[in-house]
């Protein structure tokens, strides 16, 4: 009879034993968040660590953001061009590349290129310091680790994000008048005047809002994988590490299009 009760409750043992440990592993995470951000005010960082985190993940990551960002207003263009002339539309294609790009895919795109490129290398360089005991050793010379390593990514996110998120919006409307004026021949003039009728400030300001959110989420995710990868159970050390990477990176680009989906129901 013991085990039969067993057998019978075992399903619910394993779903009560993960809702535990999501719940654990969510509760730690904020935790983590709110002493990052805390450490960015009180005391502040080093100014230093804040510019070099600027231009690893801000001035290093443009040529790519300029090159998916021209291509995607390209396909975006060449795409909508045909939708809408099926129409007799296609004097809308100036606003809507430049919708699409500003509401959606210029947050969206830029956050996951930025994830993949200095995410990755956040959540590996924070690792390999917490497996070869740097971390500990921070902590024993009396320097906070979280003002040391964690804010300044946290801030220099914050603001490069929504800076590259511009430039992406640019060259990416840039990229949709290439292929839209240059290739199709639609009226320059009709082009633009299409996109100043129809984007207005409110879908610029949601785009940066969008940024803003992504740049946090990102940053802590990469951040906080790599400075727990010793808790891992799957592995230590190098496997550890490298398990770690590739967890921050697909949470990180989860995360980015579960919160855009909330972001896009609020701000609609």
């Amino acid at each position: 009879m013991t085990d039969a009760l067993i057998i019978l409750f075992s399903p619910i043992t394993w779903l009560g034993r993960t809702v535990l440990s999501i719940l654990s592993e969510l509760g730690g995470f904020f935790i983590f968040l709110c002493q990052g951000l805390w450490r960015i005010f009180v005391p502040a960082p080093s100014v230093t660590k804040i510019v070099q985190q600027v231009y690893f993940i801000g001035v290093k990551s443009i040529f790519v953001i300029v090159l998916i960002g021209l291509f995607t207003g390209m396909v975006l263009g060449l795409q909508g061009y045909y939708t809408l002339v099926k129409f007799g539309s296609e004097g809308l294609l100036g606003a809507a590349v430049a919708l699409s790009i500003i509401r959606e895919l210029g947050p969206v795109l830029t956050a996951i290129m930025l994830t993949g490129r200095a995410g990755s290398s956040m959540a590996a360089e924070i690792g390999i310091m917490r497996i070869s005991e740097q971390i500990d050793a921070l902590s024993t010379m009396g320097i906070n680790p979280m003002r040391f390593l964690i804010a300044p990514r946290l801030a220099a996110s914050l603001i490069c994000f929504p800076l590259l998120t511009a430039i992406f919006d640019v060259v990416g409307i840039g990229g949709g008048y290439l292929t839209g004026v240059v290739l199709l021949g639609i009226n320059p003039g009709v082009y633009f005047d299409r996109i100043d009728a129809a984007v207005e400030l409110a879908d610029v300001t949601g785009g940066f809002e969008k940024s803003l959110v992504f740049a946090l989420l990102v940053a802590a995710v990469c951040c906080y994988e790599g400075y727990f990868t010793h808790t891992r159970r799957e592995g230590f050390g190098a496997k550890g590490v490298s398990l770690a990477t590739t967890s921050a990176v697909v949470v990180s680009c989860v995360t980015v299009l579960v919160a855009d989906y909330v972001l896009t129901s609020f701000l609609l």
